[in-house]
């Protein structure tokens, strides 16, 4: 298994529960509708972004998420300002603007998102950063360069598990990335992301997972009840604070939750 080629064993079919009822798809057409009118506005905005006030940004990727459906908690640590590493577990589509709510930043993704229908598109134009995992030998070349963006004093958001979970189980947080703070002497920011049922307990309808098409997320988000998202802050890593990027991936890597297996649900 490579740096950048984890895999989870979570499935839609073995992890996520079904969401879909007679009595949910009005509501999830009027959601749908809602999420695609801002994402519209978005697009719309886009040649005015480093002008458009970071304020702005965090509350329109709120709405993205409120509109599919789903509410928003935020808590935690201030954000340090400055070039910065924001890294987060990772389970749903919906931690990409519940990341940038908490500070906007450039995102790293796999370069197979730049092949998704409009959201591709939107993506590139956006500023997101595509990694090539099948062509390992970049790997140090795109680490300088994150260095090199993180040292220009802008901030950068990653995924370290390099595999969507479901959210009953997590994976590793890979060191790679953190290569980058170290090299730029910048902090790193964890996030920890949970999706909540009403009743508290952990929701699997936002995972996106496996074979789980974007079409089918979205979706399955918009006619779940209920989900609420958690998006707690921790304390930043100061630069310095840790030797190795092994010994800063496990400090920022979020505890593992307990007493489940991904692929038995049926």
């Amino acid at each position: 298994m490579s740096v950048w080629l984890p895999s989870a064993p979570c499935t839609p079919r073995g992890c996520v529960e079904p969401t879909a009822s007679a009595a949910a798809v009005p509501p999830a057409v009027l959601r749908l509708a809602a999420v695609g009118l801002l994402v519209l506005a978005g697009i719309a905005l886009l040649p005015l972004g480093r002008w458009i006030p970071d304020g702005v940004v965090r509350r329109w990727c709120r709405w993205i998420v409120r509109a599919a459906g789903v509410r928003v908690r935020i808590a935690g640590a201030a954000v340090p300002t400055g070039g910065l590493l924001l890294v987060a577990n990772h389970i749903s589509w919906l931690d990409v603007p519940l990341l940038a709510a908490v500070r906007p930043a450039r995102m790293l993704a796999k370069a197979e998102v730049r092949r998704w229908p409009v959201a591709g598109a939107l993506a590139a134009r956006g500023g997101v950063l595509f990694i090539d995992r099948d062509r390992l030998r970049a790997l140090p070349d795109t680490v300088a360069a994150l260095a090199g963006i993180l040292r220009g004093g802008a901030a950068v958001a990653a995924f370290p598990e390099g595999s969507t979970w479901c959210g009953l189980a997590r994976g590793h947080f890979r060191r790679a990335v953190f290569q980058a703070a170290l090299d730029a002497r910048v902090p790193v920011q964890p996030v920890r992301i949970r999706y909540r049922n009403a009743c508290g307990t952990p929701a699997t309808a936002p995972a996106f997972v496996g074979d789980d098409t974007l079409l089918a997320s979205l979706w399955r988000v918009a006619s779940a009840r209920g989900v609420v998202a958690e998006v707690e802050v921790r304390a930043p890593l100061p630069p310095g604070s840790h030797p190795d990027r092994r010994a800063l991936a496990h400090a920022a890597q979020p505890e593992k939750a307990a007493g489940h297996e991904c692929g038995h649900r049926g």
